[in-house]
């Protein structure tokens, strides 16, 4: 799957253009499993045209020439179905992507990066997601720790457009590692600070940004390692239903139905643990409860969002609320005020509640 899309820029013949960010979004976060199964591969390549992608791949090892292999195989990588194989194979393509990644860390703080820069940067990191994503190099990508050199993207915090490209195009690559379930993806993501990140990005990044963000952490926590993680202390529990109640406040001003499904889908995992189960009970937001999302819902093909809602409700009270979407609710428990922390607070009390969890068994 794609996280960039690339064209002539006025200002370089060579350099790409911004990323198409819903593409990215509605890309990554179609549940529907392998990137595969979203559409038809694509035929193989007669002997001439991949004698030409050999030649591109070649060139990504020779700084003169990599600026325009990466824009030419970026634009490829969808219609080339072993590139992620024929460039994990390649004698220094992995080392030349590594390299574009890390030459541009000296631009993130204090914030100095530019487009031209990072829309090269995000084409290296479109080639690397094809090795996230296939399922012959996928295992290398991981074992070689190739995702912690995104994490520095991740922590950005400007808002500015080259950055926010180059969150949503790292999250791209993220989310092509967790869309197939694999525990020992969720394994090595959670030895990481994969889930600090993300929840940061959930509280302050851009919609698209949020939407990838929370598929991201919706995955994790479906494994049963993900959902022990969030589960271990009510502290992080609290933390995390903090982020998801400042999440739903938002999305009533702030329609985005995509990301509510993925918001909605993380609150029902929570139910599946005993111990979120019952916070949840106390502290589940009242728009969720009362039809507040009716007009949110209502025009949408999509019904897994409804479904996931209803079951949510049955599972935590009275069946009869189980219609979500009943404007006559009138359910008697509200969101207390420490639901409500700075946002700032919510990632550290995950950082904090982990730390202490660590020390007890040290």
């Amino acid at each position: 799957m794609s996280s960039v899309s690339s064209s002539t820029s006025p200002l370089s013949s060579s350099a790409a253009s911004p990323i198409n960010q819903q593409q990215i979004s509605s890309n990554i976060t179609n549940d529907t499993g392998d990137f595969s199964q979203n559409q038809p591969p694509p035929p193989p390549l007669d002997k001439e045209a991949l004698q030409h992608i050999y030649s591109l791949v070649k060139d990504l090892t020779i700084p003169e020439k990599r600026e325009n292999a990466l824009v030419d195989l970026s634009k490829k990588r969808e219609t080339v179905p072993d590139l992620a194989p024929i460039l994990l194979n390649s004698f220094g393509t992995i080392a030349a992507l590594l390299q574009e990644i890390v030459s541009i860390y000296p631009l993130l703080s204090p914030p100095k990066l530019k487009a031209l820069p990072s829309n090269r940067v995000c084409n290296a990191l479109a080639l690397l997601q094809c090795v996230a994503s296939h399922p012959d190099t996928r295992t290398y990508f991981l074992h070689s720790h190739i995702p912690l050199f995104l994490y520095p993207f991740l922590n950005t915090s400007s808002k500015n457009r080259p950055f926010e490209y180059l969150r949503l195009t790292s999250l791209g690559v993220i989310g092509a590692l967790v869309k197939v379930d694999d525990s020992t993806v969720i394994d090595f993501l959670l030895s990481t600070e994969i889930m600090t990140l993300c929840v940061r990005i959930m509280e302050t990044g851009s919609e698209l940004s949020k939407t990838v963000a929370t598929f991201i952490v919706q995955k994790i926590l479906l494994d049963d390692m993900g959902l022990n993680y969030i589960c271990v202390s009510n502290e992080r529990i609290m933390a995390f239903l903090a982020v998801l109640a400042n999440m739903i406040q938002q999305l009533i001003d702030q329609s985005s139905p995509r990301l509510l499904k993925h918001v909605i889908r993380c609150y029902l995992r929570l139910t599946d643990n005993p111990k979120s189960k019952e916070s949840l009970r106390q502290f589940l937001p009242e728009s969720l409860k009362n039809g507040t999302f009716n007009s949110h819902l209502k025009d949408e093909k999509d019904f897994t969002t409804k479904r996931w809602l209803s079951q949510l409700l049955f599972l935590l009270g009275d069946p009869s609320q189980a219609n979500a979407f009943n404007p006559n609710l009138n359910p008697s428990i509200n969101t207390p005020p420490n639901l409500s922390a700075p946002l700032s607070n919510i990632s550290a009390a995950i950082n904090q509640s982990l730390s202490r969890n660590l020390n007890m068994h040290n």
